[in-house]
């Protein structure tokens, strides 16, 4: 399958985005929630990076022409959203607070990154087919490969110590113990707490 010429752009304008949405700004409103003590930001945040860190695997097991990354990326995008909204107690007690600075930016990011991640997860649906093909197949098609630029610069420049089979190993082992994790959440804790992060 050939690719459309802006294709590229459009790729590396998504990875640009997910950085500042995902990482940069979740991170500075974690560091300003416990500057401020707030603890209920504070324990959504915390939710959040546990469950974004499915990006995180994802970068890696792209890294490693594991086609799997195509899927797990396009699932922590349906994650990432349900993280943030989920909590029907943490939703409250939040817009029960009172106005400030921190709430503002703290909302504005809430509805800023489950905006991107849902467009971007249907935005992202044509290249799910890369996730079913062999490893060298995957690098050999010019649609997927677009996809793999990203993750393989970030690598030269953070990583390039590490052989790519290496972190894709890491990678696949962090997935398998996410995996564990979500379906203790799913089977266990969810039964027992339902939609109350606190359990109360």
């Amino acid at each position: 399958m050939q690719s459309p010429p802006w294709l590229p752009s459009l790729v590396w304008t998504d990875y640009r985005l997910a950085v500042l949405f995902t990482v940069l700004f979740p991170l500075a409103l974690l560091i300003w929630a416990f500057v401020q003590k707030s603890e209920l930001i504070q324990h959504l945040l915390i939710i959040y990076w546990r469950v974004a860190s499915l990006l995180a695997i994802t970068v890696g097991l792209l890294i490693g022409a594991i086609p799997l990354g195509f899927l797990t990326g396009w699932i922590a995008r349906i994650l990432i959203p349900l993280s943030l909204w989920f909590w029907v107690d943490l939703n409250y007690e939040i817009n029960e607070q009172p106005k400030s600075q921190l709430k503002l930016a703290f909302t504005s990011w809430r509805w800023g990154v489950t905006l991107y991640s849902l467009v971007g997860a249907i935005a992202v649906i044509p290249a799910l087919q890369c996730a079913f093909l062999p490893s060298k197949q995957m690098i050999d098609q010019p649609f997927c490969s677009i996809w793999l630029q990203p993750p393989w610069i970030l690598k030269q420049y953070f990583i390039g110590g590490m052989k790519p089979y290496t972190i894709g190993l890491l990678a696949t082992l962090a997935l398998a113990i996410y995996t564990l994790y979500l379906g203790y959440f799913i089977f266990v804790r969810l039964g027992k707490q339902g939609r109350s992060a606190t359990g109360v």
